[in-house]
């Protein structure tokens, strides 16, 4: 690691070196590109990773612990695999919207793992911009009619023929064409006991172009925050680490529970710096105010 009082080229850290990406669902598309241009790296996919056994979204592998967690386990991998000190991995998470539940909404993340420097950097976009959906259908037309509305073909789907939780069946990924949607879905109702088929949207990223938008977001936003230096060693990835509640009201001037301030904090050299009002406003609206409008 370099000496961390002393400033540093950034662009050390990353120029010229191979960079194991770890996927095997053709992120690389959308990553690769933005990686090695705005940071120097030689992209390379390991063929011999499966990300599967991190987990499914199709449930057969459960993912073990948290989305953080599940991205650093696959970069690790790739670098165990590769015997390289530069990593990049995302995973990717479908549910709820945090503040409006009732949309769905996906959440990329993006992971910098650089074990020669120490360096972790997650770059994140959440998005409602999502074809998320699942549904039991008992007709072709009704799967036809969930196809076309989930983006179908260019957005692939998975159809569950029998009872593939107990055994009993299986689960068809990458469907694309009519007919393997019109296979997959009449296999399944000749096997199915209750007279319904389960059918849902293919999320992995190469059969899914909207997700893949996301994670081209957050690329970005994992480029931003590399390029994003320490004022007093240089070091990258100087982000937001806190942040203070407390932005007084505007007519009262009570503090209200909105974000008065953020904290940044270097990695490296561990300096912080606090930015007062980053939302660009030095009080709130008294309507947020627990005081004028309890």
């Amino acid at each position: 690691m370099s000496n961390i009082y002393e400033p540093v080229n950034p662009h050390q850290l990353s120029i010229d070196r191979t960079a194991i990406l770890a996927t095997m669902h053709q992120k690389e598309r959308v990553m690769a590109p933005i990686l090695e241009r705005e940071l120097g790296v030689k992209i390379v996919v390991s063929s011999e990773l499966n990300t599967d056994t991190f987990g499914t979204f199709t449930r057969e592998v459960k993912r073990l612990g948290t989305q953080i967690e599940a991205a650093r386990q696959k970069a690790e991998k790739a670098l165990e695999i590769a015997g390289e000190t530069l990593a990049f991995a995302s995973e990717g998470t479908f549910g709820p919207h945090p503040m409006m539940p009732y949309l769905p909404a996906n959440r990329e993340i993006v992971i910098l793992l650089d074990r020669a420097n120490n360096l972790e950097i997650i770059g994140e976009s959440l998005s409602v911009e999502t074809n998320y959906s699942h549904q039991l259908v008992a007709t072709l037309e009704e799967a036809d009619d969930f196809a076309k509305k989930a983006g179908f073909p260019e957005h692939g789907l998975v159809v569950v023929v029998g009872d593939a939780a107990l055994g009993n069946g299986e689960i068809v990924k990458g469907i694309v064409t009519e007919k393997q949607l019109f296979d997959a879905v009449s296999a399944g109702l000749k096997k199915s006991s209750t007279g319904r088929v389960h059918i849902e949207t293919d999320m992995r990223a190469m059969y899914n172009p909207t997700r893949m938008k996301n994670i081209e977001n957050a690329t970005f936003d994992l480029v931003k925050k590399f390029k994003q230096f320490c004022p007093e060693c240089g070091w990258p990835g100087f982000e937001v680490t806190d942040r203070k509640i407390g932005l007084p009201c505007g007519l009262c001037y009570f503090p209200t529970q909105l974000v008065r301030s953020t904290i940044y904090k270097c990695k490296n050299c561990s300096y912080t710096k606090e930015e007062l009002f980053p939302d660009n406003r030095e009080t709130a609206d008294p309507a947020q105010c627990q005081y004028c409008n309890p």
